[in-house]
């Protein structure tokens, strides 16, 4: 496969379980935010190794919006995968979902989205090859990355002039 071959989004995908155990609680009994920032990382991490096929970096998260409460004894599932790819960046989004082990009901709890950025063996910026969303879905999350990659870079660009 050529380098700047487009690769389909189903190639990135990860799906990932974690169950909340006491170190992952607070006194609340609910899951660290913190924990789920890594568990997000992670599997986000895997997705775009997946579709760069190169090592890859965490160059931000964006957003990261918490719905539910996760539960001391909740099972976790993360589901990860590229939504889009700007020459050496990919947006990663990740859904998690809250699964109650006794019944297996499954509820959104957060969603989240990272910007991974390819890097050679020298940890230089690398080309990635573009993402080919095939069905409806991936379109519209293709579309929604290039309007949050617009208001990154503006942001970005709004904190470089910000006082110090």
């Amino acid at each position: 496969m050529s380098e700047r071959t487009p690769r389909p989004v189903s190639a990135s995908r990860v799906e990932m379980t974690q169950l909340v155990q006491p170190p992952d609680a607070n006194y609340l009994e609910t899951l660290f935010g913190g924990r789920l920032v890594e568990w997000i990382d992670n599997c986000a991490a895997i997705a775009a190794q997946r579709h760069a096929r190169e090592k890859v970096v965490t160059a931000s998260i964006d957003d990261l919006h918490f719905a539910v409460p996760i539960r001391l004894g909740d099972i976790v599932v993360l589901k990860a995968q590229v939504n889009y790819v700007h020459r050496t960046s990919m947006e990663v989004g990740v859904r998690v979902e809250r699964e109650n082990p006794r019944t297996g009901e499954r509820t959104h709890a957060a969603r989240a989205y990272l910007t991974f950025v390819a890097l050679s063996d020298d940890n230089q910026p690398l080309s990635v090859p573009p993402v080919h969303a095939s069905d409806p879905d991936d379109r519209r999350r293709a579309a929604n990355a290039i309007t949050r990659r617009e208001f990154r870079l503006m942001r970005r660009k709004a904190l470089a002039t910000a006082d110090p």
